[in-house]
């Protein structure tokens, strides 16, 4: 994974102090691991501080608000989708809007994009792994 270097450590606490309406709704569904996957809000990763964060899938969750169309933004975004690419984390980019709109369209979508990167032999449990006595082992 990318380096977390202490400037973006702090950067990232404080976004988590500052975030948006869509961030924070987004944030309230995505904290009861939804399909049982554990989610990470403005996690930093190298120099860049992701919206929402899913390490067992390596799914980075971007919300987009109107800036992001406007100016340089689209270059600079996907430039920095390139660099987490470049080392195996998939960006979802979902429009603030969308998240306004229609949050539980939103978090299929998510858990949906997570569950197909997840490793075959790595399929969250709802209520975490089973007893060791089920797994036919003594």
């Amino acid at each position: 994974m990318l380096d977390k270097p202490g400037k973006t450590v702090r950067h990232a606490r404080a976004l988590r102090r500052s975030m948006t309406v869509p961030e924070v709704a987004l944030w309230t569904a995505l904290r009861s691991r939804p399909g049982g996957l554990k989610f990470r809000r403005q996690h930093p990763a190298g120099p860049f501080v992701l919206d929402f964060y899913c390490a067992a899938a390596m799914l980075a969750v971007e919300v987009d608000g109107e800036a992001h169309d406007r100016g340089d933004r689209p270059a600079r975004d996907q430039w920095r989708d390139a660099m987490l690419a470049a080392h195996g984390i998939e960006t979802l980019r979902i429009p603030a809007r969308a998240v306004l709109a229609d949050l539980e369209a939103v978090i299929r979508l998510v858990v949906a994009t997570a569950q197909v990167r997840m490793p075959l032999h790595h399929r969250p449990a709802a209520g975490g792994p089973p007893p060791q006595a089920s797994l036919g082992e003594e």
